[in-house]
């Protein structure tokens, strides 16, 4: 295969300058991944800061009701229990101070109706403190003593727990040592629940008391750290996906658009080159005819030292229009028709083609095939394809080698062949440049021949690579598009 040396010709430049564009370029994978990264990740803490927090308000909200429910129901049971006359509420009857308001209530009638429900509110489980206030804001009962009779008036959840005259909850993780009704026996470990519990009178229209209820609920505090935990993990799962199948729906989008690009800066350099091949056939065939007629009428009379100067003149005329016709061949469109090509017999008619120089180059060509297949092609275009390849392998081994030509078993519907040689072999960078349009350094060259040949693989569905080191040869691993029998199935 020729080696490519030199820096890439103007056209190549132009069309490089064209995809790159002038000044910043915008990175579409890179800004999509930190713009929706953030974006998912604002909305995932969103969603996860919500849902927690509402799941540890609905929770603390529903014990409260629950504690709510049980305290007033046991206040009316007990009053019902002590049969008190004139059906007096428990709100009414837990003042000590206002015992003399009852005169036909004896003392043993009210010990015994407090003292049961009072042992009620004490042995509620996960309690911390229990309070008891008079209208007054004045507690009445606690089951840290050293609170009875103190003043609370710096307490706006009691104040709009009467005012309102409804149930009032809030959840604490620190005690704070500013309220003086905060004064717990038994310290809280991480979470704290205050509860307001208001007792109505006979007529439920006035507080007679509320009760005041600091629970720390182990088992509801787990769960609640439970579901919590469960959320975030859902949350973060959930974002992680989106993010991941996004990131993979626009890097194959990128990917797209990136060859895309490639492919209309390819051809709009085709289109431009086209128009100036067609240019500079008409400009040069009459001249390069008119010129290659003279020196064949010159040579005719000329037996001097000028003989070889004129023949020196129509091998480069000849030369100059390959050129063009190389040119014109390159840029013109490909056909969509398809035929069913024996690949076999094309490499045979390509050897056939170029033994004379296999010959003169002294190069020794393997290829010994076990079976014919038929591929997808156009008959015109591989044997296009094969002679550009075996005029690059042969220019590579000037002073001999070998050409190898391998056909692998099919695999599925594809079929592997490897053109070898052991030339003088391509750089790694090389190797990069090797089928873009116009990179060649072959003397006089166009550098469209490996274009091509990617041009009219890809075209049929094929492919086509290259594996090259440095004065040890160069491989072309082509696939090719196999052919289905007539009954539908391929070959194997």
């Amino acid at each position: 295969m020729n080696t490519p040396e030199c820096t890439e010709p103007l056209p190549q430049a132009v069309a490089k300058s064209r995809s790159e564009g002038i000044g910043y370029r915008f990175n579409l994978l890179r800004w999509f991944s930190f713009i929706s990264m953030a974006i998912i990740g604002a909305v995932a803490v969103g969603l996860g800061t919500i849902s927690s927090r509402f799941i540890i308000n609905e929770s603390i909200e529903r014990d409260a009701l629950l504690t709510a429910q049980f305290i007033q129901a046991v206040a009316s049971a007990e009053v019902r229990h002590v049969t008190v006359p004139n059906v007096r509420t428990m709100g009414e009857l837990l003042d000590p101070r206002s015992d003399d308001d009852f005169p036909d209530i004896t003392p043993q009638q009210l010990q015994a109706a407090r003292w049961q429900f009072l042992d009620h509110i004490e042995h509620l489980p996960d309690v911390l403190l229990a309070n008891i206030y008079a209208p007054d804001r004045t507690v009445i009962w606690s089951t840290n003593s050293a609170l009875v009779g103190k003043h609370i008036d710096t307490d706006d959840d009691l104040e709009r727990a009467f005012e309102e005259k409804i149930r009032v909850s809030a959840s604490y993780h620190n005690v704070n040592d500013a309220r003086a009704e905060q004064k717990f026996v038994t310290a809280p470990d991480f979470l704290f629940i205050e509860n307001y519990i208001p007792l109505f009178d006979a007529n439920d229209e006035n507080v007679t008391a509320m009760v005041e209820i600091y629970k720390e609920p182990k088992d509801l505090i787990n769960r609640m750290i439970r579901g919590v935990a469960t959320i975030w993990l859902v949350t973060a799962v959930g974002a992680g996906l989106m993010f991941f199948g996004l990131y993979w729906i626009v890097r194959r989008a990128a990917g797209l658009l990136a060859n895309q690009q490639k492919q209309l800066v390819a051809n709009e350099t085709f289109v431009a080159l086209g128009e100036m091949s067609s240019a500079v056939a008409h400009s040069l065939r009459n001249p390069l005819a008119s010129i290659r007629s003279s020196a064949e009428l010159a040579l005719e009379f000329e037996e001097g030292p000028a003989k070889k100067n004129i023949g020196d003149i129509i091998l480069q005329v000849d030369r100059m229009s390959a050129w063009v016709r190389e040119l014109l061949q390159s840029l013109r469109p490909l056909s969509d028709e398809t035929e069913q090509v024996d690949l076999v017999d094309t490499v045979h008619e390509a050897l056939r083609a170029f033994e004379q120089q296999i010959q003169r180059a002294q190069v020794h060509v393997l290829f010994t095939p076990q079976h014919s297949p038929r591929v997808v092609s156009q008959q015109v275009l591989l044997s296009q394809m094969f002679n550009s390849l075996l005029s690059n392998a042969l220019e590579a081994m000037s002073n001999g080698g070998t050409l190898s030509i391998t056909l692998g078993p099919a695999q599925g519907q594809t079929l592997a062949m490897v053109v070898s040689d052991t030339g003088r072999g391509m750089s790694s960078q090389q190797q990069k440049l090797a089928f873009r349009p116009f990179f060649t350094t072959k003397q006089g060259g166009l550098g469209v021949g490996l274009m091509l040949v990617k041009r009219i693989m890809e075209r049929f569905g094929g492919s086509v690579r290259l594996d090259s080191k440095q004065n040890q040869g160069t491989k072309v691993h082509l696939v090719f598009q196999m052919a289905p029998l007539s009954g539908g199935e391929f070959p194997r």
